[in-house]
This record gives structure tokens, sequence and C-alpha cells, in this order.
């Protein structure tokens, strides 16, 4: 990673938070039209399951903007982490090195008062946890990607669709230090130290999963993740797997998991990877494959099924504190046959939802 001068990253920001308050302050009906005034024309925008790809604005607005205002109102946006960077990923890892980017994480607050995607209302508030990235073209966002926790929604609605997390479900924290909105140009040597670390750990884990591969032992040693972790780590997983604190009960309720009962392991590489100051950001589409064997989820032994994936790390001295993690685990499911709203939609019957 190179470093760039903060007032490229400055300008990046202001767009994407002048994107969010004309989007924010929107009224059904207009969200296309703000979502047009900030894109270029060329935008791209990616959801998670069930929204997938759209080429245009007025796309996105229809199949997420605009049901979520209908659904979800008033809305309000409780961002925890916002930053910048340049992307490092190299092309053939299917990034673009060099791009700006900017991320935002935290959650949307709204009434549930009408159904949305088939979920029953709760007539009370609800959390929908997200993490958002924007490629930024000048003074326009040329691509967006958007990861949202269905799951989670159907779980505050009574309609959770899995066995019992093997994490704590809750809505996740922001972080411990609470400086995670990087307003403020930061200086450039942190992010770059933040993103070192970050690939260390990843170096550490493809090694350990080498001699794993070699092996057949899956049970990593947590002396592994301790070199780069704080043993008081947080892990916020999605709904579904759920949140762990300290490496010890990270590796028992996702770590161990994830490596016995899934196999087959190939990375795709990342759209984008980036850091600014103590934090960094990375997204694929997807990030990874990989075959069920039995367990995971509930799932029995499947086919191979590609996974969308969003990790936020928070960096406090020499090792990694805190990390958000976004599994789209509703796709991954759907690709193996189980579709949990449309089951969702047929247990509720002919209830009005």
């Amino acid at each position: 990673m190179t470093e760039v001068h903060p007032s490229r990253l400055q300008t990046a920001k202001q767009v994407v938070l002048d994107y969010y308050a004309d989007l924010d302050d929107a009224g059904p009906g207009q969200t296309a039209a703000a979502i047009g005034r900030h894109t270029t024309p060329e935008y791209r925008w990616r959801g998670t399951y069930p929204f997938y790809e759209q080429s245009s604005a007025e796309a996105a607005a229809e199949v997420f903007y605009e049901p979520l205002l209908e659904s979800f109102s008033p809305l309000q946006r409780r961002p925890d982490i916002f930053l910048a960077g340049s992307n490092v990923v190299s092309e053939h890892e299917s990034g673009q090195a060099g791009t700006t980017w900017v991320c935002q994480m935290g959650h949307i607050l709204g009434l549930f008062d009408k159904p949305w995607l088939g979920i029953p209302p709760t007539q009370r508030m609800c959390f929908l946890r997200y993490a958002e990235f924007h490629r930024i073209e000048g003074n326009r966002i040329a691509e967006t990607a958007l990861f949202t926790d269905v799951i989670s929604v159907m779980a505050q609605a009574g309609q959770y669709p899995l066995p019992p997390a093997t994490g704590s479900s809750h809505i996740h924290p922001g972080p411990l230090t609470h400086d995670g909105l990087l307003f403020d140009a930061q200086d450039p040597s942190t992010g770059l130290e933040t993103l070192a670390l970050t690939e260390r750990m990843i170096e550490d884990l493809s090694e350990a999963n080498r001699i794993a591969a070699e092996t057949g032992d899956d049970r990593m040693s947590p002396d592994v993740l301790r070199k780069t972790w704080h043993d008081d780590m947080i892990w916020n997983g999605s709904a579904g797997i759920g949140a762990s604190y300290t490496v010890e009960r990270y590796q028992h309720q996702h770590s161990y998991p994830f490596r016995f009962n899934l196999t087959d392991k190939v990375f795709n590489g990342h759209v984008a990877r980036f850091a600014e100051g103590n934090y960094a950001a990375w997204f694929g589409w997807p990030n990874l494959s990989n075959r069920a064997t039995g367990g995971f989820l509930g799932m029995t032994a499947g086919q191979s099924a590609e996974m969308r994936v969003v990790d936020i790390y928070r960096r406090d001295g020499d090792k990694l504190a805190e990390n958000w993690v976004f599994l789209d685990l509703a796709h991954w499911l759907s690709q193996q046959g189980l579709d949990v709203l449309h089951r969702m939609r047929q247990l509720l019957g002919d209830e009005g939802f």
C-alpha cells in the first residue's frame, strides 16, 4: 500500500457524506433521484440476498430503498465506523488497485410497521445491520456494495430460520474506543501499519491452513491467532453465527465449526481492501467457495457454494482487537436449495404477510 494524500480521501468521504445526506432525506418515490444525483451514469450496485446486482440508480431504489422506506419509516442511520482508503487489491484478484473506496458500517433503525420481504412487522423499533462500500470516481460514486443482515431482521421478528447460533446474537456494538468515525484526515502512516498487520494475519492463517491440509488436523493452535490478535478480541459475526469474545471462544464458536464442517475451501480474492487510521475494511464478491460436509448452520452435506464476506478491523497497538464480519449466509444457503425467505412465507401461509 502506498501513501495517499489525505486530501484525496477527504474529498471521497465528503462525496459519500453528501450522498447519505441526500438519500436519508428522500421520501418515498424520491430515492432513485437522490442516488442518481451522486452516481456515475455507469453506476453498479451490489446487494446481498435477495437484492443482488443492479446496474442503475433506479434499479437499486426499486429493489432495496423504496421497499425499505415503505416498511421501516421513519429511518435513522446510526453509523459506527467510517473510513476511506486506496485499494491494494491487484488486478488478478478481480479488484482495481489504486482506486479510492469509502466504507461505512452501522445500523439502520426504523419502526417495523409493514411487511418487508414477507417478514411480518413487529410494530417496534428494528435494527438492520449494514456495511456499505463505495468506489469513487472524480466526485461521484461509481460502484456500491451494500451488505445487510436480513437474517437478523427475521430473528427480531420471531422468524429465525436456523438452528441456535454458536455465538451470541445481539445488536452489535461499535468500537470499544468510540473512535471509528474517521471524519477528519488521518496520518497515512497509521493506515499503513494497520494494513500491514492485517496482511500478516492473513499470512499466518494461510500457513496454518497449509499445515492443516498436509496433516489433516484442522484444530489450529490458538497461538497462531495470538500472533496478531489480542486475547480479549471480539468477533462480531452475522446472525446465524453470532459474536464471540476472546480467542478461545472465537475458535470454539466460529472457527472450529467453520473449519470442521466445510471443505474444498477456495479463496477467490477481494474486490477492495484498504485501511485508514486504526481501521481496515475488505469485501469480496465472492471471497470464498466451499462445500458443506454436514453440520454447519444445520445443513447436511451439500454442493460447492460461494460466500460473500465483509471484514472490518480495529487495530489496538501491535495487534487486532475487534472484527465486524458480514457473511451473506442467506445467499450461501440458497445455493444449496434453502431459500429462507421462501420457506418462511410458506410457513406463515395465508396470514396476510
